[in-house]
């Protein structure tokens, strides 16, 4: 097997690994060729992506009314 060659199952492998790890150079140049080989690995790539940044900013969110349910008590009136 070619030493950059990675299958779909190994590159989307790495590209969850590289959320809690650096990766060493020659997998991240195997991956770099993949990504630019392949047209479903992106797309998981970016789903990736979508999900850390929905997760970083659900841990951010603070409800600024913490007694009302979806402002159910602003209508009331």
């Amino acid at each position: 097997m070619m030493p950059f060659r990675r299958s779909c199952r190994e590159a989307a492998a790495l590209l969850v690994a590289r959320e809690d790890r650096a990766l060493a150079m020659g997998d991240r140049i195997a991956l770099r060729l993949h990504l630019l080989a392949c047209a479903a690995c992106p797309r998981f790539e970016r789903q990736l992506l979508t999900m850390r940044n929905s997760l970083q900013q659900w841990r951010g969110y603070t409800e600024t009314e913490p007694n009302t349910e979806h402002g159910a008590e602003k209508n009331k009136n």
